[in-house]
């Protein structure tokens, strides 16, 4: 469907010459354009009940591009000034969107109808997806995938990622919980239905430790489907001795049927953790 814009976008990847060029120019305007109203994805599920997602590098490719052929200007909102290259996003009410003072995405974001975004922070490239609160100081890196019914909560940081292209962006399936101050960056994947407590730290390398059963499991960049997750630690020897290591504790799991629209509060007193 997208083959020609893709074959262009590839072409102009591999030589930046071709970015002087109109037809190349356009082609990458129609992609962001494309991006922002939620027709193509920087990444997409090709099976959200096993988790499985594909990273289209190309649509990556395109955004970084869009930097280079926008043209650097001044914007203006009373005595609030900014000099930048990326276009705010415009027309909420007509996308159903309610937006909050002062919540900012840019132009090339999508946020799907009946999202809410509090003082917060959505860039070029993500994707916001129904019913998603995105709460105070909140951010949404660049290219991030977050679900359906999905809290951020307050301060949580949402990692980008552009380059390298092949990487992975953060992904928060939906009906996932996002404890204050928590954290996810460097492409790690939260599985839909989880619950992270307030200050957790999840990056790529980050030990995520099943402790429920007798023998602990040990995930890297992944947190599976309903798991409610805590901050943690465990003991590793360097050569000036035995230090802690922050990690997170996997420490139970959602039901099934647990309410989806639970609280966060909720979910996290069930297993006796304080939000």
């Amino acid at each position: 469907m997208y083959s020609e814009l893709k074959t262009i976008i590839e072409a102009a990847w591999e030589n930046r010459e071709l970015l002087k060029d109109n037809a190349t120019q356009q082609a990458i305007r129609t992609v962001v354009e494309l991006v922002d109203k939620g027709s193509l994805r920087t990444a997409e599920p090709l099976d959200l009940e096993k988790s499985l997602w594909q990273v289209n590098e190309w649509v990556k490719k395109a955004i970084i591009l869009y930097f280079p052929i926008q043209p650097m200007r001044k914007m203006e909102a009373g005595e609030l000034e900014w000099y930048d290259k990326m276009e705010l996003k415009h027309g909420y009410e007509e996308l159903g969107v309610r937006v909050v003072p002062h919540a900012i995405a840019r132009y090339g974001a999508y946020i799907a109808p009946g999202a809410i975004l509090m003082p917060s922070y959505v860039n070029i490239g993500a994707y916001v997806d129904t019913g998603t609160m995105v709460d105070t100081w909140a951010t949404v890196g660049s290219c991030a995938q977050i679900g359906k019914h999905v809290h951020l909560s307050g301060g949580v940081g949402i990692g980008g990622v552009l380059e390298p292209v092949q990487a992975a962006p953060v992904i928060i399936e939906d009906n996932c919980f996002i404890g204050s101050r928590a954290i996810v960056v460097e492409g790690a994947h939260i599985c839909r239905e989880a619950v992270l407590g307030s200050n957790v730290v999840i990056t790529g390398s980050t030990h995520i430790i099943d402790v429920t059963g007798s023998e602990p499991i040990t995930y890297k960049g992944y947190v599976p489907a309903r798991a409610v997750v805590v901050p943690g630690s465990y003991r590793k020897q360097f050569p000036a001795g035995e230090y802690s290591v922050s990690c997170a504790l996997i420490i139970g799991h959602r039901k099934e049927s647990t309410d989806k629209k639970t609280s966060l509060n909720d979910a996290l007193r069930d297993f006796g953790v304080s939000a």
